[in-house]
């Protein structure tokens, strides 16, 4: 069966449905990663977004749930150029052409997915609609012409946990050569305020001897400290970091008063508690491919990102310092606090999938978290 991806800018592409019959409308993005296309497909962070995979070949491992950032997927549609459909992997427990049908998403194979790609890189970042069921294409226009984009919309709230919960502490990652950067015998607390938050940011917090509960994106910051945490840790997230306003409003109240690092939608939102601004890219950082220098150490990294928003540096107040910067376009990937245990960058030091690069950003947060534990006489 066929199906059909239209653009905002009136352009269309052609392809052979491989997941849902339904309709979907979303911001259209591109991934680069090579690998790891189920921890895309189940980032919170895709939320109102259509995914093309810039890499040819998607399916080829089929899918393994160990390997879910989320209990299922919260983008909108997802675009490749080919969809395999066989699989070859001793983990694997389903095909993803099934799997997308089950969940509900839609999904084309069979796009030229470099034409795509090479579109939003020229003309930035487009609304599109993905159909599989065959609906008058009039119909579908007149659909993606009163979509809204992503700016001012809070999709955070749309993907954070209903109710707090903890984190079993799991087993060694065979996949993570050395593990963690730093284990906590202390066990101190972390509170990790959820607002789309990857797995493997917690499970990477447990598995340095944390203790650690996350919270919806509504909890205030009096519920946040009667747990009486050692840390905090403000997640990744979809949409817009404005429109967050209790995450901004938590944030700004728990400045100095404990340890906190802010990763992607994190990072953002950080920016604007201290009263610095943010900005739409024009068509996102989206991959496992992009080249950060540390500002301290001068040594380059190459990072995992997911975002559709900066900070702009020039706005953040004297009271922090930018501590790496993005070498394909000069933007803002990280500050810290001059005199207070404040971290915040804008790429996934958790990686997955990805390069393990820039874990040290967890062994540095986590120095300050076991020294507040320990001021604690824990």
């Amino acid at each position: 069966m066929s199906g059909v991806l239209l653009l905002s800018d009136g352009s269309s592409f052609r392809g052979t449905s491989v997941g849902a019959r339904a309709t979907a409308v979303g911001e259209v993005c591109f991934n680069t990663s090579l690998t790891g296309y189920v921890e895309v497909l189940t980032d919170p962070s895709y939320r109102g977004q259509i995914v093309t995979m810039t890499y040819p070949l998607i399916g080829n491992y089929g899918v393994t749930a160990e390997d879910f950032e989320a209990a299922r997927p919260a983008l909108s549609g997802f675009v490749v150029r080919k969809l395999s459909t066989v699989r070859s992997n001793y983990r694997a427990e389903e095909d993803l052409g099934p799997w997308l049908v089950k969940l509900g998403i839609p999904a084309l194979s069979e796009v030229d997915t470099r034409a795509l790609t090479k579109r939003l890189r020229v003309h930035g970042a487009l609304m599109g609609l993905l159909d599989t069921t065959g609906a008058p294409v009039e119909e579908l226009r007149a659909r993606l012409a009163a979509a809204p984009g992503l700016e001012g919309r809070d999709l955070a709230s749309e993907v954070t946990c209903a109710a707090p919960y903890d984190v079993a502490a799991p087993g060694p990652d065979p996949f993570l050569p050395g593990g963690v950067p730093r284990a906590a015998e202390s066990h101190p607390r972390v509170a990790v305020v959820d607002c789309g938050v990857k797995q493997n940011i917690v499970r990477t917090l447990a598995r340095a001897g944390c203790a650690v509960r996350v919270f919806p994106a509504s909890t205030t910051s009096r519920l946040l400290l009667d747990w009486k945490p050692d840390g905090l840790l403000l997640s990744n997230g979809p949409g817009d970091p404005a429109a967050v306003a209790p995450v901004i409003r938590v944030a700004r109240d728990l400045l100095g008063k404990l340890p906190i690092l802010g990763i992607c939608l994190g990072h953002q939102i950080l920016g604007l508690a201290l009263g610095g601004k943010t900005f739409k890219l024009k068509f996102g950082h989206h991959g496992g491919n992009h080249p950060v220098k540390d500002l301290e150490t001068g040594r380059v990294e190459i990072t995992t990102q997911n975002h559709g928003f900066a900070v702009d540096p020039a706005s953040l107040p004297g009271i922090v310092e930018p501590t790496h910067v993005n070498l394909n376009d000069g933007t803002c990937e990280g500050f810290r606090g001059k005199d207070s245990p404040l971290f915040a960058v804008q790429f996934h030091p958790e990686a997955a999938p990805g390069p393990h690069d820039s874990l040290g950003v967890f062994g540095r947060f986590l120095d300050e978290v076991a020294g507040a534990s320990a001021g604690r006489g824990k």
